[in-house]
């Protein structure tokens, strides 16, 4: 029997993607920014097919079916609607954004088939077209492999979907209710990342990391909180909401929210970009925190009643919110959570392969084995030594080759131990928004200087800004109250109590600093603030070598448990070639680099060419 090809693809937007599956398996998955180093690169995914084809060792003409991860004419509906109904304002965004749509957008399908051929194709494929938050529930349900599940997808907005709810039964998936914009949790979140004075669709994660610093008891926190609940939003029991779109523009214009509406509501000013991170802004963070945490509870609870399903899965920008995933776990509402890693539009792209083969073609589920079928996310490029040799010799580095892998795991933990930073790269590139071991930078979670290291000097970013354990999950329950697996660093858990420091008496009152490089923990580097942390779970079977490299570590030090970061600079995407990873590598202070098996020491680069390494300037994420 021949083998049945599907390409999935999502682009146009942000977060481009493609993603290839055979006969119902993941064959590779990736974002297109990797490859252009353009962070959120919303541009057709010419890269990423390129490299799919050649990781499956097909041409583009032997794939069977293509298909886009939402439908253009109905999102194109709902921005002239949108216009329609807010007239005259919005005249000015109107016409900025018309013009685009009438020039790339609408024609997407002329544009596809074009950049098909581009890629050789001859043949005129079949092209079909998914709902924007089918494709996310289908990228969270079909991989889970649960046999029936809720199904949440909660973003800024599909084409008029912000929040659906759906149910997930074999090979099928029954949409059951949906929220509409404007209405949207996604744009809330946004609208506070924006006033907060970081960058929407990227900042999120740091208005999430922010959150912690703020005091849940003040008045400040409690009154922000309040006016959120009683005049930013209408609230309903079962999650739904209504926003006050007096105090938003997105609707309109070309920012998130009305600034001096914001103003005048919490007597906050907008901060910009540089501004000092106040406690306002942290106890602002919180707030929206609390909030959404609230809302998506709430809706969890809907999807249980609507479902009577036991298991829940999870997709969509929100499904990145690690703390009220965190949340959802201790509710213990649902007896599984599963949460697609690449929960944005990127994953978008998979979850449309997936409903050309499930929905459309309907091919029969296999959940037996009752396991995910993400491969851990490991789903991008691999590079050979060969390419790695190529490398060195192109920039005259200095590099040694240890080709026993144990040994090489002994000298790396060795150097981690000893309070250095080193470049991690193995195997094939993660799919999503998490280095999850293979594009890693990794330090020791036990020094109290790493934090601050790590974050100032090597990813050039805020101070404040926390970082995930990695953890082997024979020693999680060792370490942290929660009881299951967080392969895919989704959720948050407290550290167990015999596991903390005491924090002093007048800690509310610390700045924002103080409250950063107070020790909190046996492990502080991945400890935040309210004893909190990120964990990832390391699982043998999933990622064998970071795995050993781990358990190394533990038998050195007595602690399974690194400091994990994603392997880049602040507003670059994660390094995906051993090129990407040397231009950074020399261009922090990484001490080391381990790319396969060969480790390039940054002391020892004395012949390298410099000159030869392209400084890149990435945009303040």
């Amino acid at each position: 029997m021949s083998k049945y090809y599907i390409l999935g693809i999502s682009a146009f937007y942000h977060d481009s993607a493609a993603a290839l599956i055979c006969d119902g398996e993941i064959i590779a998955a990736v974002q297109e920014e990797r490859f252009t180093r353009k962070k959120h690169d919303d541009s057709f995914p010419y890269h990423s097919i390129e490299y799919i084809i050649d990781e499956a060792a097909i041409s583009i003409d032997d794939i069977d079916l293509v298909i886009f991860y939402d439908k253009p004419f109905l999102k194109f509906e709902r921005i002239l609607d949108t216009f329609h109904s807010f007239a005259p304002r919005g005249l000015k965004n109107f016409l900025l954004v018309i013009p685009n749509w009438l020039k790339n957008k609408i024609f997407i399908k002329n544009n596809i088939r074009k950049e098909l051929a581009r890629l050789g194709g001859t043949k005129r494929v079949k092209l079909l077209f998914s709902e924007h938050h089918l494709s996310h529930a289908a990228s969270a349900f079909f991989p889970s492999g649960f046999k029936d599940a809720a199904i949440v997808v909660i973003d800024g907005v599909g084409e008029w979907a912000t929040t659906t709810i759906a149910h997930g039964e074999n090979n099928s998936i029954r949409i059951i209710k949906e929220m509409r914009f404007p209405h949207s949790l996604g744009l809330l979140y946004s609208a506070f990342t924006y006033y907060c004075g970081f960058r929407v669709n990227s900042g999120e994660y740091k208005l999430m990391g922010l959150a912690p610093y703020g005091d849940s008891l003040s008045p400040e926190t409690q009154r922000i909180k309040k006016l959120i609940l009683d005049e930013l939003i209408d609230l309903k029991p079962d999650g739904s909401f209504i926003l006050n779109l007096k105090y938003f523009n997105f609707h309109v214009g070309l920012t998130m929210c009305h600034d001096d509406n914001f103003f005048k509501l919490f007597n906050i000013p907008k901060r910009n970009i540089t501004g000092e991170l106040t406690s306002s802004y942290m106890n602002m963070a919180l707030a929206i925190q609390e909030v959404t945490e609230e809302i998506v509870l709430r809706i969890a609870k809907t999807a249980q009643i609507e479902t009577k399903s036991k298991k829940l899965v999870l997709a969509g920008g929100v499904a990145l919110n690690c703390v009220a995933n965190g949340k959802l776990v201790e509710s213990q509402m649902f007896d599984d959570i599963w949460i697609q890693p690449a929960a944005g539009d990127a994953g978008g792209a998979l979850g449309a392969a997936y409903v050309a083969w499930y929905m459309y073609k309907n091919s029969i589920r296999n959940t037996s084995l009752r396991t995910d079928s993400m491969q851990g996310s490991l789903l991008g490029p691999k590079f050979c030594d060969e390419t790695v040799e190529d490398m060195a010799n192109k920039y005259c580095a200095t590099y040694e080759k240890i080709t026993d892998f144990s040994i090489l795991c002994n000298t790396v933990s060795s150097f981690i131990a000893e309070g250095k930073v080193v470049g991690w790269f193995q195997g094939r590139m993660e799919f999503g928004p998490r280095a999850l071991g293979n594009r890693s930078i990794l330090a020791d979670a036990r020094s109290g200087k790493m934090q601050k290291k790590v974050n100032l000097n090597i990813k050039f970013r805020e101070g404040f800004r926390p970082f995930a354990p990695s953890v082997l999950e024979e020693v999680q329950g060792d370490f942290f109250e929660m009881k299951r697996s967080s392969p895919y660093m989704l959720l948050v858990s407290k550290l167990l109590e015999h596991r903390r420091f005491i924090q002093p008496e007048n800690y509310n009152e610390m700045s924002l600093y103080e409250k950063l490089y107070y020790k909190r923990s046996e492990i502080p580097a991945v400890t935040h603030l309210d004893y909190s942390a990120r964990i990832q779970t390391v699982i043998k079977k999933h990622n064998p070598k970071y795995w050993q490299l781990l358990n190394t570590f533990k038998q050195q030090t007595g602690v399974g448990i690194l400091l994990n970061t994603s392997f880049n600079v602040r507003g670059e995407p994660i390094v995906c070639s051993p090129d990407d990873a040397f231009r950074c590598f020399m261009q922090t202070k990484l001490d080391a680099l381990v790319i396969n098996n060969y480790i390039f020491y940054k002391d020892k680069q004395t012949k390298c060419l410099h000159h030869k390494i392209v400084k890149q300037q990435f945009a303040a994420d």
